[in-house]
């Protein structure tokens, strides 16, 4: 990359200046290790785009009861979303974004749509 600055250092997080690498060298570590490069353009635009319920659900102003309440997922659901611990599945990553497009538009549905109540 030509915009890469070859000639300054970066101090380590402690200060001190022992064992610095100019960002060029910086760069072409990060590039060469497979576990640490940057994506492509390409790979970023294939990439799964999961709405994080976290933070939709603060957008919101809701807690997590009140998000599970509302849009009819199991609180439980919820806790291992924001946790990390499950991701959602291709229909809830549709649901999310259906909220995170429209969410009084979701709940009013749930409320006065069919099955309601």
């Amino acid at each position: 990359m030509s915009d890469v600055d070859t000639t300054t250092k970066t101090a380590r997080p402690d200060g001190t200046r022992a064992a610095v690498m100019t960002d060029a060298e910086i760069h072409a570590a990060a590039m060469a290790d497979p576990d640490a490069r940057p994506m492509t353009d390409e790979e970023f635009a294939a990439a799964i785009k999961t709405p994080r319920v976290r933070i939709i659900r603060r957008a919101l102003r809701l807690t997590a009861e009140d998000f599970a309440t509302r849009y009819r997922i199991p609180l439980r659901v919820i806790q291992d979303w924001e946790q990390s611990a499950t991701e959602p599945d291709p229909v809830a990553r549709a649901y999310l974004r259906a909220i995170a497009g429209d969410p009084d538009g979701v709940a009013k549905a749930l409320l006065n749509g069919p099955g309601a109540g």
